[in-house]
């Protein structure tokens, strides 16, 4: 219900564009049936729960260098156990179709050498992977030399200090990570079967390939993708998207000056089903293809006193297939500009077209900008960051967008206050310019249980005084001031805004409600401004209680989960909810943990924390209107109504078991028996409702699978003798 000061109002309508993108040399699902969620996998934590797996070798003791030399002085060869030279780092869906075998550089060539004649672009030859989305970030990463030996340190070789071992550096969600390799490189027939050089004994890019597979678990897990993702992970950098079709007609200035400061850029065209994959156009690009972008040039004309505008591609298969009447225009071009481009053409790879061709033949543009005022003045300016890492939890801060307004408003709030004004004002007035990127987190990792990525954006809504967590009514009859100009489902979607100087609400959102996922949001600033990102403000008893969890949850595990019942703290807050209780026991906090654990780390973060005991709160409120004679415990015959009251629907031989297993001699249950019994059930829902694909309310599950439900630790009330009950009986909530 909203407030009477809210009455007469109209809710505010806003249209939410939405777009869906093939990635590049991706398997497409048949159209329609894309699925963007929690799928597949054969445990029911993989159908549950979306983990956010650490980096391979975030938790290696040793550094690589320490790790070489260890080797070195004992004459022996690294092998990686963190990525074994065997077909489970190759595929994880399908089985090789061919006889792969892992050979180090040595048995290869009889010269091996790590870079020849310094890293370039000609070193970038794809193979059978479907990666060129990486290899056309690797090839424009080549160009600025500062980056590429950021990414590839130079301290490396198969001569000097020579054991095996090798490692590079990428950015992940905030920090520079190093990923060590063993040298053994999938080989058939003596050749390498995915990325090589085109100089035989050359081998820094397969290496490169390899240690950015392992970052994701396996090569298959890099077939398909979208350049931007691959130039982020290299340059820590801001992405941003532009559909040629609705460029701005300044683009080819904005490119200019992008290349010039050092952007890295690719660009492809789009597909719209799986057959037009890899099929070529009239003039032989390919579709669904990932083309590096690596010169702009105008030239004067020969018989005219004009410019034409050119742009030169690279297509990573190492070959032109570009048929296009840039040929026919060369003739055109004066013979001086003539000569100095064909000096810059430097391999076979590599073509010009004239830039109107460009945009009417590719259909997107993917730009990384090292910083954010790339595109814009032409100097540099001095930009303040500020990262927040969040998540999207079902049930509690997955509210999707506008288009669901009874859950919007419970996706996850950042404040943003804008003091400062920018130097230049535009059109006479004053704002702030800030740049947001929204960026979901850990899904490539997670292919082969089936996740693919969200189709996510955010809306920016201004503040009139508000100190708490918006409400429902707030976005019902509040028009955002800003927002994404559409929902997409790429890794990060970034956007420029200039905003007058005030009070601000950032919405980070999937498109969909109920959709889990971890983000990290980025809110870059021209200027200094105090508060630039910082969660919602929280009330004196969100404080209080935020107090209660740093001096507890430190310690809440599976290994330790007593320590919820023996610690004083959790006491006194369970007495605040006017209970007489000595505390829950070690069996319900065990179930608690692993009700609310959503990212695997066997403890509870403060919003698990917090959205645990928000359900802890609303089904006290329902054991009090049923614990008559305030002795902390309920009839086993209200505790049907109990139920009810909270949702679950459940039938006859449920409500005998809850009674045996639950109520002492005297037919009563406690408020801890009561808190266990409720967890349990709204894990036993929430493990069915994630295998009730088609929402009919009858899920089918295999041998294993039953394994699994039955193991979840929050299922059991009894005895297995719930599954016949509930397989089939369950409702949502």
């Amino acid at each position: 219900m909203g407030d009477k000061k809210d009455a007469g109002k109209v809710p505010v309508i806003e249209e939410t564009k939405v777009k869906q993108l093939y990635e590049t040399e991706a398997s497409l699902e048949p159209d329609g049936n894309v699925d963007y969620g929690i799928a597949g996998g054969n445990s029911i934590y993989s159908a549950i729960l979306s983990r956010n797996e650490a980096v391979k070798d975030a938790k290696r003791l040793k550094t690589f260098l320490e790790l070489r030399d260890k080797y070195v002085e004992k004459n022996v060869l690294f092998e990686d156990p963190l990525f074994p030279a065997n077909d489970s780092s190759l595929f994880y869906s399908q089985k090789p179709s061919m006889k792969f075998e892992w050979k180090r550089p040595t048995q290869i060539c009889d010269n091996p050498h790590f870079i020849v004649d310094g890293a370039n672009r000609t070193d970038i030859c794809q193979g059978e992977l479907g990666d060129c989305w990486l290899l056309a970030a690797i090839a424009c990463l080549t160009l600025n030399e500062k980056l590429l030996y950021r990414v590839i340190p130079r301290d490396q070789s198969f001569t000097e200090n020579y054991a095996g071992i090798f490692h590079f550096q990428f950015w992940r969600y905030g920090e520079w990570v190093d990923v060590v390799v063993d040298d053994r490189i999938p080989t058939c027939n003596n050749h390498l079967v995915f990325t090589k050089s085109f100089r035989k004994n050359e081998f820094w890019s397969a290496l490169l390939e390899k240690a950015y597979a392992k970052l994701h678990g396996s090569y298959e897990a890099l077939k398909g993708g979208n350049t931007l993702e691959a130039m982020e992970d290299f340059t820590g950098g801001v992405t941003e998207f532009f559909e040629l079709s609705e460029a701005p007609t300044d683009l080819y200035s904005i490119m200019k000056k992008a290349l010039e400061r050092g952007s890295l850029m690719g660009s492809s065209i789009d597909v719209s089903s799986a057959k037009e994959m890899e099929s070529r156009t009239e003039l032989g690009l390919i579709r669904g293809h990932a083309y590096s972008i690596i010169a702009l040039e105008e030239c004067d004309k020969v018989s005219k006193d004009t410019k034409i505008s050119l742009i030169r591609l690279r297509n990573p298969w190492g070959i032109v297939l570009w048929k296009g009447p840039c040929s026919k225009e060369w003739l055109t071009i004066s013979p001086a500009d003539r000569e100095n481009l064909k000096k810059q053409t430097v391999e076979t790879s590599e073509f010009w077209m004239s830039f109107d061709d460009f945009k009417k033949t590719f259909t997107k543009l993917e730009m990384c900008n090292l910083t954010p005022d790339t595109l814009q003045d032409d100097e540099r300016q001095t930009w303040t960051v500020s990262v927040h890492e969040g998540r999207w939890v079902r049930g509690s801060s997955a509210g999707g967008c506008r288009n669901s307004p009874d859950t919007f408003w419970t996706n996850p709030q950042y404040r943003l206050q804008l003091y400062e004004e920018d130097d230049d004002p535009e059109d006479g007035q004053v704002v702030c310019t800030v740049v947001v990127a929204l960026m979901q987190k850990g899904r490539r990792m997670l292919r082969h249980k089936g996740l693919k990525f969200l189709t996510i954006g955010f809306s920016v809504y201004e503040m009139r005084e508000q100190n708490q967590h918006l409400q429902k009514d707030f976005f019902l009859y509040t028009a955002s001031k800003a927002k994404c100009k559409s929902y997409i489902n790429l890794r990060e979607v970034t956007e420029r805004f200039r905003l007058p100087p005030g009070e601000y609400v950032i919405i980070p959102t999937t498109f969909k409600p109920h959709e889990e996922g971890e983000f990290i949001l980025r809110v870059f600033s021209e200027k200094q401004n105090k508060k630039l990102l910082q969660p919602e403000e929280e009330t004196e008893e969100e404080k209080k209680f935020r107090a209660i969890y740093q001096q507890i949850a430190g310690e809440v595990s599976l290994q330790c989960a007593s320590i919820t019942h023996t610690h004083m703290g959790a006491i006194k807050y369970t007495k605040s909810l006017l209970i007489k209780s000595e505390g829950f026991s070690l069996e319900t906090c065990r179930s608690m943990i692993a009700l609310m654990d959503t990212d695997g780390s066997g403890k509870l973060h403060f919003q698990e924390f917090k959205h645990l005991w928000k359900k802890i709160k609303d089904w006290q409120l329902i054991f009090k209107r049923y614990n008559k004679n305030n002795s902390c415990s309920i009839s086993s015959f209200e505790m049907r109504n109990a139920v009810n009251d909270a949702g679950f629907q459940l039938n006859k031989q449920l409500y005998d078991i809850i009674a045996m297993r639950y109520a002492d001699e005297h037919l009563n249950i406690d408020f801890d028996s009561y808190i266990c019994c409720f967890v349990r059930l709204e894990g036993m829902f929430r493990a069915f409702n994630a295998f009730d694909r088609d929402g009919d309310g009858i899920i089918k599950l295999n041998v294993l699978e039953v394994t699994d439900f039955h193991n979840f630790p929050t299922f059991p009330i009894i005895s297995s003798e719930c599954i016949k009950y509930s397989v089939r009986k369950c409702s949502h909530l």
